[in-house]
Formats: C-alpha cells, structure tokens, sequence
C-alpha cells in the first residue's frame, strides 16, 4: 500500500489534477464515516458502546505496547467505527473483539507504512492467532468498507481552515494546529461526535483552539469559517456545543486524577494530567482528557488457528446492518 497521510488523504492522486481537491474533500467525507444508524446503536445498545470502549482502549494500549504514531491509533478507530456501524458482532465470543482491533490496527500501520508486531501485542494480551485468521479479518473489513481506507478525517481540514484565519506568525499558527489536533484526539472517544462530519469536527476543535489561545481573535476566526460555503452553522454550533462539554468535563475528570493517588495511573491517565498541567501553565481552561475505559477484564491465554478453516468462518452473510 502506498503510505497515506491523514492531512493529505489524495496526494498519490494530486499529480493527475483530475478534480478540485477541496470541493471533493467536503463531497466525499460522508462516505468515510460510520453508517447512520452507529449513533442510535451506541445510544440504545450498552452492548455497542461497552464494545466500542474496550476496543478503543486495547487500540491505544497497542499506541503505548508497541510504539505507534498517534495517526494510526486514530485511522484504526475510525476503520473500526466503520466496520461495526455496517456489521452485526457476535456478543458471546470476546476474541472476536481483540481479533478485529489487531486486523484495523495491521490495516492503519500498513496504511502508514510503518512496523506492527501483532503477535507481540497479542500476547500481552492473553491471545494468539494466526496469519491467516488476521488475514481474514482484514478482507471482511476491506471489503465492509469497500476498500476505502484513505480516509478523510478531521485532519484532512486542518490546513485548509487554517489558511481562512490567515495568520503571519508560524509559530502562533504551529500552536493553533497542535492544539487542535489534541481535541480531536479525544473527540474519538466521545460518542456524541459521531454524528458530526469530520469538516465539523476541524472547523469546531479550530475555534475551541482558538478561543484557549487567541480569545481576542476568536471573533474573526469564527466569522473566517462561518463565511465558508462548505461549513453548515447549524451544525458547526451543534458541534462546538457538544466539543466544549467534551473539554470541560475532562478538565474536572483530569483534575479528580491528580487529587487521587497516582500509584496505579495507566500511560493514558498519566498523558492527562500531563496535558492538563500544560494547560494550566498556559492560562487555558481546558485539557485533553480520553474518556474513562472499562478495566481490563481477565481472559485466558487461547489460539484460534482455526478461525480461517470453512466451519469456523465468519461469513458477510450471517452479518446484519447494526441498529
């Protein structure tokens, strides 16, 4: 696969300049999003949303395990969000769980062109499969998605929002991206963002950035992205509503962490407070926090060699549409 950048999801298409890249970032985003009826499932269904938890949690424990890049974390969980929103997941065999996180996360790193040691990670975590089961996995999602994995996310936007605000100063500019890349990172664990497209999701964590650390600009900034064709008020407003509640709620979850005993932090409770001691230092109000993930449960130690053989395989017709 050739590697694949999240800002620039079509640079391998650019050099044949068959289209406008911008227009066709905004028509094409709906199709590398969850399928519509994701949301009432993780809002009706606590098997859906404890599903999503765990497998987001054992995704960022594989960032930590295995020394991943934050993007591939994120490209899995959005391929996973994909792939589940459009297939039905059988509730009574938890290895198909861990099976589905290592094949979106084999997916990403391909994708990114980087090392992804699944057997390692698999037996830290008490599972082992083979090749071929993994394998397997991969063309269920590849196919549930229809082949597209270039997908365009709220870091496809960035730059292009940026350059409404028409800033002087890189370093100010540096700041505005880092910290809006931060609140996008925890929006992947928020459920109520889901709804909302990955356009939406820029445009509000740039204005949520801004407002932390240009306050006095914030005015124009906010006016530079509603005089956007391509941006919807109603729902940049919606979104931004919903993104602030995110970010202030971390900010008391990260602050109840600090007052309690740090002797069992996780990597990604020990990164909040980091983040949120920063924030403190630099005047802001808020913090990037990842949303509380259920306790590892106990598993036992298991092979699944087996699952690629005709009896044991999942089959795209024994799958129905989730919700």
């Amino acid at each position: 696969m050739e590697y694949f950048d999240l800002e620039d999801p079509f640079t391998s298409l650019k050099e044949h300049h068959q289209f406008d890249e911008i227009s066709t970032l905004f028509s094409s985003e709906s199709d590398h999003m969850p399928s519509p009826s994701y949301l009432h499932c993780l809002k009706t269904s606590h098997f859906c949303v404890s599903f999503r938890q765990e497998a987001i949690s054992l995704i960022l424990q594989a960032q930590y395990s295995c020394n991943l890049d934050s993007f591939t974390p994120y490209l899995a969980v959005n391929y996973m969000d994909r792939f589940i929103s459009r297939q039905e997941i059988p509730q009574r065999n938890p290895w198909v769980l861990r099976l589905l996180v290592v094949a979106c996360i084999s997916l990403a790193a391909k994708m990114k062109e980087i090392h992804f040691s699944p057997p390692i990670f698999l037996r830290e975590e008490g599972f082992m499969f083979d090749a071929p089961a993994i394998q397997r996995m991969e063309l269920l999602i590849l196919d549930a998605l229809n082949w597209r994995m270039r997908s365009i996310t709220p870091f496809s936007f960035i730059c292009f929002f940026i350059s409404l605000f028409e800033l002087k100063d890189p370093p100010l500019t540096q700041a505005l991206k880092d910290r809006a890349t931060d609140i996008i990172f925890e929006a992947r664990n928020e459920i109520n963002l889901l709804e909302f497209k990955p356009s939406t999701i820029a445009a509000s964590a740039l204005l949520m950035a801004s407002h932390e650390l240009f306050p006095l600009q914030f005015p124009s900034f906010q006016t530079s992205i509603l005089s956007c064709e391509h941006v919807n008020k109603e729902k940049l407003l919606n979104c931004f509503n919903a993104m602030q509640e995110m970010v202030i709620k971390g900010t008391s979850e990260s602050i109840e962490d600090m007052a309690s005993s740090s002797s069992t932090r996780t990597p990604i409770s020990v990164l909040d407070c980091h983040c949120c001691t920063k924030a403190e230092s630099e005047g802001t109000t808020s913090t990037m926090a990842a949303s509380a993930m259920p306790e590892k449960r106990e598993i036992k130690r298991r092979k699944l060699n087996g699952f690629c053989s005709e009896s044991n395989r999942v089959q795209i017709s024994q799958i129905q549409p989730c919700g």
